[in-house]
């Protein structure tokens, strides 16, 4: 186990946070110092080449970690099929840590080492000498301090971090301790120090071994078998060359094995190679069979914005409950674009997935905006991809498929196709206060809002049901036991509700129409998208969700505006509805009787309401 106590195990600035962004600072001015005071040649504003490497570094990391969270793209060649949890997620946070470390001990270097203030854009006979001195001495040293940090006393102490993480992610390779990327920039520091003392070095050597270094650095993590097998079939001796995702994968599931940096042939030298090494590869590589998912959650993007938090654009960010930050606004105007190209040519794709109690969860995400639902011109395709996606579903085998708010299309199939209205409404009236005699409801003669205002009613609840329609109250009143119809009350306009501190919200409404609440007036409310929370004076709640069992394995994404593990009530009725086992569809009117009984199901399985 890691033990952050050791000499050199923290980062310096640890306790920075996010402000850690600011030691960047200096680099800048000076970046910006010598470009604006005519100082701007390439052996003279080295801080401007440290800061464009450090942000190339960046993207060529996120250009990875976007890749290997493609499921819809990777899946056939995972090397480990288990997501990536909260847990690991947390620990690798802060992966660019080093860049900082390299960023300054390249300005020292600069600063101290006379032979790096005058090189060349280029000398193509540098890279002979780097290539050699990286072979060599840097490999050489790696290894065997790899090796050492493998012994109880370094790994306990600062090593363990790294091997936390099993199910590896580009980011692992930036999570270690501070000793250790000292060291590690010490053996970056051999080739490029090398070739430059030996007059050979130049500015494009610089970026090109470091842009390397780090794009196998996170090849090497990524979790995907990328490299294929004619390369090893047409050119053997690559074998000894070339350090594969599961090579290196293989070395944190057996951590006796595998210590190379890039080149296996000291892993053969020392007879420290895993013998299944090929084996794995080929494999892998030879493609799988993807398992077939037991349950399926058919999502739907929500607005433009919101299309960002996905793992594989920001798999931090998706970890956490989607708000507005700043650094999406830059990226508004592509989404543009991309919705365009979504609209003309996607199809239904794998979005997350997680494992409970043996069983394989999918989302699927319908490649539509919330706003295109309500498009008269769009509904036939909308529906056309639902159904489609239902019927793949059916035909690969699953058993459950849940449909998100939108999503409300079905053909008869034998895949149980669960709309989740049943949970929604459970949870909706067991968040009501028992004290609770009167509401009023928008949205009354929706099939949630009928099934609401049906089971208030037989509690003696009195409900202003909000319709314009007489026809359809009547017709919902009608279904309510004789001695409870009194309980419900057809009113026409939200005046009605001016007296009454709780609303129920299932229909959209303004500002002018919130502002007939009294003050302290708490909306409840399951419209999507959730209305704007306009007063002060009163309370909102989310929309209707629970949280998921602890023993959910390889979840890491949190879904739209939920919390961690939580997830809206029409996926939880789908969850539910799978581990009971139950043979029926779930659709068309909710049954009122079953409210109860699915509340009772969902709380037996683990699933909590959320406080």
């Amino acid at each position: 186990m890691y033990r952050d106590s050791a000499p050199l195990s923290d980062w310096p600035w640890a306790q920075l946070g996010s402000l850690k962004y600011i030691l960047y600072g200096p680099l800048v001015a000076k970046a910006l110092y010598a470009h604006l005071g005519g100082g701007y040649e390439a052996d003279q504003n080295w801080c401007f080449h440290v800061l464009w490497i450090t942000a190339l570094r960046c993207l060529i990391c996120q250009a990875w970690l976007s890749y290997c969270n493609m499921h819809f793209l990777t899946k056939n060649h995972k090397i480990r099929k288990h997501g990536v949890e909260y847990e690991q997620i947390d620990r690798e946070w802060d992966w660019d840590n080093f860049l900082i470390l390299q960023a300054y001990m390249a300005i020292a270097a600069h600063h101290f080492l006379p032979f790096l203030r005058a090189m060349p854009f280029w000398n193509p006979q540098g890279l002979i000498y780097l290539i050699v001195l990286h072979m060599g001495p840097a490999e050489a040293l790696y290894y065997w301090a790899h090796r050492a940090f493998h012994h109880d006393f370094l790994f306990s102490r600062y090593h363990s971090l790294h091997h936390a993480s099993v199910t590896l992610q580009p980011s692992t390779a930036g999570t270690a301790t501070f000793l250790e990327h000292l060291f590690l920039t010490c053996v970056m520091a051999i080739p490029l120090l090398g070739a430059s003392w030996l007059g050979k070095g130049s500015i494009l050597l610089v970026y090109l071994y470091i842009l390397c270094f780090d794009f196998l650095r996170c090849m090497n993590h990524c979790n995907v078998e990328v490299v294929p097998m004619f390369i090893f079939r047409c050119m053997p001796p690559l074998k000894f060359l070339i350090c594969t995702p599961s090579y290196h994968s293989l070395h944190h599931t057996e951590t006796d094995t595998n210590f190379c940096l890039f080149m296996p042939a000291y892993d053969y030298l020392a007879n420290t190679i895993n013998k299944n090494s090929w084996l794995v590869h080929h494999s892998i590589r030879e493609g799988q069979t993807d398992r077939v998912p037991d349950f399926v959650f058919l999502a739907h993007v929500v607005d433009l914005l919101s299309s960002l938090h996905v793992p594989f654009v920001f798999r931090s960010f998706s970890s956490t409950p989607f708000s507005t930050r700043w650094f999406l606004l830059p990226l508004w105007p592509f989404t543009i674009p991309v919705m365009f190209a979504m609209w003309a040519w996607a199809k239904p794709f794998v979005h997350t997935f997680y494992v409970l109690r043996g069983r394989l969860h999918y989302t699927w995400v319908i490649p539509r905006f919330g706003f295109q639902y309500f498009l008269p011109f769009a509904q036939e395709g909308i529906n056309n991809l639902i159904e489609d996606a239902i019927l793949s579903a059916d035909k690969l085998g699953v058993k459950v498929i849940s449909l998100a708010a939108l999503n409300k299309k079905h053909p008869n199939l034998r895949v149980r196709v669960v709309h989740g209205n049943t949970l929604t409404a459970a949870v909706i009236i067991n968040e009501i206060r028992t004290d609770v005699k009167e509401v009023f409801l928008t949205g009354a003669t929706s099939k949630l809002g009928r099934a609401i205002a049906l089971y208030l009613c037989r509690k003696q609840v009195r409900v202003l049901m909000l319709t314009s329609s007489t026809e359809r109250f009547q017709a919902i009143q009608k279904e309510a036991p004789v001695e409870c119809q009194k309980f419900l009350v057809h009113v026409t306009k939200y005046q009605a509700g001016q007296n009454c501190k709780t609303w129920i919200v299932g229909k959209w409404i303004s500002f002018r129409e919130q502002n007939w609440a009294p003050s302290g007036t708490h909306f409840y409310q399951f419209v999507v998208p959730p209305i704007f929370q306009l007063r002060r004076d009163c309370t909102y709640g989310k929309l209707a969700a629970m949280e998921l069992p602890g023993d959910v394995e390889g979840l890491g994404s949190c879904e739209y505006t939920m919390s961690r593990r939580i997830v809206h009530a029409c996926h939880a009725g789908g969850v539910v509805h799978s581990l009971e086992g139950w043979e029926h569809h779930e659709v068309g009117a909710i049954d009122v009787d079953r409210i109860d009984i699915v509340w009772k199901e969902a709380i037996k399985h683990g699933l909590k309401p959320v406080q």
